[in-house]
């Protein structure tokens, strides 16, 4: 059985930082990084989303943190075709995804930021969250064969915004493709009521690692401000729900994956905790047929 690992999508959100979590004495950037890991065992980097990853910056984490302690880092946005900044953009290059020169210096940059990782054997998972807008298609199926062919060899998880790669049937097919590219699906939890709303399908697509994050289950998803889209403290029943489910899929893949992105003071960290200690007391692991209300399972 595979261990699951569970932690946040940040440590040093503006929001935690200024909940009080963190202890006087442990509120500098490595202070956090230290006291968070000392809790946690894996942890979610979100910056490398909005400016690419440093090299200093990535030793640095490694260094801070004890062995076997992990860091799932987040694609760049110009690498998800989210729209990029020029700011953020190396030496002036522009935010064109479509230029090949720009793609190829900007995969070569973000390589390059995330390598020491590698080296330290710290780096869990590089999450590529794809927008709503990247559907079930010719164009989409290439965008991903590109992405295997940038990261032989990386542990690599994808994320789908847009809910018909998990709806009308195409479950199967949508596994089958990730599966083929040694890609894992992450699964998500979010509020259901929502037309954006992504069914929380937890399929097993590599035997390496299986991904489930937890964005909160606000009414204000895709509408709100980031307080509110991500303003949400899960209840124990919730997290309670999705035990059999966890441990279900630590039966399939050799780590799982539990990141809480509820970012918004610190509910985030605590939920993490609760979800801990309620898989630290949970009974046997489930049958394979075990599944949530709503979700299928693979």
């Amino acid at each position: 059985m595979g261990d699951i690992l569970v932690g946040a999508c940040s440590w040093a959100d503006r929001g935690l930082v200024a909940s009080g979590w963190y202890p006087p004495g442990r509120r500098d950037a490595e202070g956090r990084l230290r006291y968070y890991a000392e809790r946690f065992p894996v942890v979610e980097v979100d910056t490398t989303y909005y400016a690419l990853p440093r090299e200093r910056n990535s030793r640095l984490w490694a260094e801070r943190t004890p062995d076997g302690f992990v860091f799932d880092v987040k694609a760049f946005s110009l690498l998800t075709g989210h729209p990029t900044r020029s700011a953020v953009m190396p030496d002036g290059l522009p935010a064109e995804a479509r230029d090949p020169g720009v793609l190829d210096e900007v995969w070569a940059r973000f390589a390059a930021g995330i390598a020491p990782l590698r080296r330290a054997e710290r780096l869990g998972s590089v999450l590529f969250q794809f927008p709503p807008w990247f559907r079930p298609g010719e164009r989409a199926e290439a965008v991903l064969a590109a992405t295997a062919r940038r990261t032989e060899g990386w542990p690599v998880a994808v994320e789908f915004r847009q809910p018909a790669w998990w709806h009308g049937g195409r479950s199967d097919a949508t596994a089958a493709l990730l599966e083929r590219y040694g890609m894992t699906a992450v699964a998500v939890d979010m509020n259901q009521r929502l037309p954006s709303s992504v069914p929380p399908t937890a399929s097993v697509t590599s035997s390496r690692l299986s991904v489930v994050r937890f964005h909160g289950r606000s009414a204000a998803w895709g509408t709100g401000s980031k307080e509110e889209r991500f303003r949400y403290a899960y209840s124990e029943g919730e997290l309670a729900a999705w035990l059999p489910r966890l441990r279900g899929l630590a039966e399939r893949a050799g780590q799982v994956h539990v990141l809480f992105n509820n970012c918004c003071g610190d509910a985030a960290v605590r939920d993490a905790e609760t979800m801990a200690r309620l898989l630290g007391s949970a009974g046997p692991p489930p049958t394979a047929s075990t599944a949530l209300p709503g979700g299928g399972a693979h």
